[in-house]
């Protein structure tokens, strides 16, 4: 529900706001000059039909609602099959009339119709603000096909690995390559028929609002076709809790970290904070390359650094205005990585795994102090490896951006990572069933409550909800040291009456 709300509310939104906002500032020569640069393209993908308010909608959103949907339909497909098979509940399901197969392709169905729910949503919303019909249709459906090419991924390498962690992390990993191929094939003009191998390219190629092709559409509907085959297949030519890549048997034991509490969680957190670090890092390495075309375009193009000032990115033409305004899109990673460690504290109390452990002489509130420092000290690393990735890529392209710089501005965001896993401590404490929700609110709720209130008009006080609305462009300008400190005590203060919960309820099982 919350993702079909993001991406009706997102599309309808921007729609409706186009003309008061933009319309009147693009003429032929600015949609020229947007068309031609590499860095728009591959940061935003092709300008297509920016003179209509569909265009422009799909230009602005259309790739970040597809990663949306994407990694929302990766995450519950992952959970709802391998996830509940690890867990042991379907060996009473699987031990019945039913084969695995047709249970796996039964929970598979339910996500697919929900990704296409969500593509319709979006259609009627862009139709009901006024933009054509046949574009919105168009959109919607590639929307509704992402959604549905990554929940069969999310599936398949369900079938393959025998633990969630793995068949997770292949899928976002396959989708993350997915959007490395869309940005190459969309920069670099020679390499344009890479879009045709990923799904977000593919999307790009349908051209809503312009030229509305099909065959795009056509190939990654086959692809959601053949990949629903193959999950189908592979499920039932194996074992109920197994995969096809089956763990070793046997294997000499590893015993590193494991003398102690902190080394323990220090172990838990160190493989998916690799996965992370290489994530983030490449994405603001590619933010570093790009800083010297960026800022040169906005030079030599006073309309869109007017209406880069308008949205409240008042330095772009800068390049610490420059990375300082993508610095603050950081937060929400960080935070939702911080969210999901604790998330993942809580589903192993959930699939019992802590319950030999705590009745030895552990207490929780030991246990979970050595899971924050952890990964509080995970978030910091990751964005130290932004900030030393950001750097590289300037360095990279001459542009004058000093390291310490870097690195104070991917700091500057560490308040709001906080402030998420404090909000997911609170969660773990008082509604563990809702850990990751809670905890990534800060950064992902506050990101979109600031976006709506800027796009809609709304009272200053609504904005000022929003953490992101007290974070100073950070190298740009000295950081906000009373909004920072404020949401330090906050997070301790989530912090602590989440631990007070956890300490005083019963253990999930």
């Amino acid at each position: 529900m919350i993702v079909i709300a993001v991406l009706a509310g997102m599309s309808a939104m921007v729609a409706a706001t186009y003309t008061s906002t933009v319309g009147n500032a693009l003429d032929a020569e600015a949609l020229a000059a947007l068309a031609d640069n590499p860095a728009i393209r591959t940061l935003f993908g092709e300008p297509v039909a920016l003179d209509d308010a569909g265009g422009f909608t799909v230009w602005r959103t259309g790739t970040a609602l597809g990663v949306l949907v994407g990694v929302w339909a990766l995450l519950v497909a992952t959970r709802i099959t391998r996830a509940e098979e690890d867990a042991g509940r379907w060996d009473l399901l699987a031990a019945g009339r039913l084969s695995l197969a047709s249970i796996v392709a039964r929970h598979l169905t339910v996500v697919l119709a929900t990704a296409l729910l969500a593509g319709l949503a979006a259609t009627g919303t862009l139709t009901a603000v006024g933009t054509a019909p046949q574009g919105a249709l168009l959109h919607g459906a590639g929307l509704a096909l992402t959604g549905m090419v990554f929940a069969t991924t999310g599936a398949l390498t369900a079938q393959v690995f025998a633990s969630r962690g793995a068949a997770t992390g292949a899928a976002v990993t396959t989708l993350g390559a997915g959007l490395i191929v869309r940005m190459i094939g969309d920069g670099v003009d020679a390499l344009g028929w890479l879009r045709w191998l990923s799904p977000f390219g593919l999307v790009a190629l349908s051209r809503p609002y312009e030229a509305n092709r099909a065959l795009p559409l056509v190939v990654l509907a086959v692809a959601a076709a053949t990949l629903i085959a193959a999950v189908t297949a592979m499920a039932a030519r194996r074992d109920v809790g197994g995969g096809w890549l089956a763990a070793s048997a046997s294997r000499p034991p590893r015993l590193r970290l494991l003398g102690s509490v902190p080394g323990f969680a220090t172990r838990r957190l160190l493989r998916p904070l690799l996965g992370w670090a290489t994530g983030v890092g490449a994405y603001f390495l590619l933010i570093g390359l790009l800083a010297v075309s960026m800022t040169g375009f906005l030079a030599d193009n006073p309309r869109f650094a007017d209406l880069a000032a308008q949205a409240g990115f008042d330095a772009l033409g800068s390049i610490e205005g420059y990375v300082a305004a993508l610095f603050a899109l950081l937060a929400i990673p960080v935070g939702v990585f911080a969210a999901i460690r604790i998330a993942a504290l809580a589903a192993d109390e959930t699939n019992r795994r802590l319950t030999l452990l705590y009745a030895q002489p552990v207490t929780r509130t030991r246990l979970l102090t050595a899971e924050m420092t952890v990964t509080a000290c995970g978030t910091a690393i990751l964005t130290i490896v932004t900030g030393l990735a950001t750097w590289a890529g300037a360095t990279t392209v001459d542009a004058p951006l000093p390291l310490g710089a870097a690195l104070t501005g991917t700091a500057n965001v560490l308040p709001i990572a906080l402030l998420c896993l404090g909000a997911a401590v609170l969660a773990l404490g008082w509604l563990p069933r809702a850990v990751a929700l809670v905890g990534a609110l800060p950064a992902a709720g506050g990101f979109l409550l600031q976006v709506t209130a800027d796009s809609t008009g709304a009272p200053p006080w609504v904005g000022r909800l929003s953490p992101f609305a007290h974070l100073a462009p950070v190298p740009d300008q000295p950081p906000n040291w009373p909004a920072t400190i404020t949401m330090l005590i906050l997070a301790a203060a989530l912090t602590a009456l989440g631990a007070i919960g956890y300490h005083r309820r019963d253990l999930r099982g």
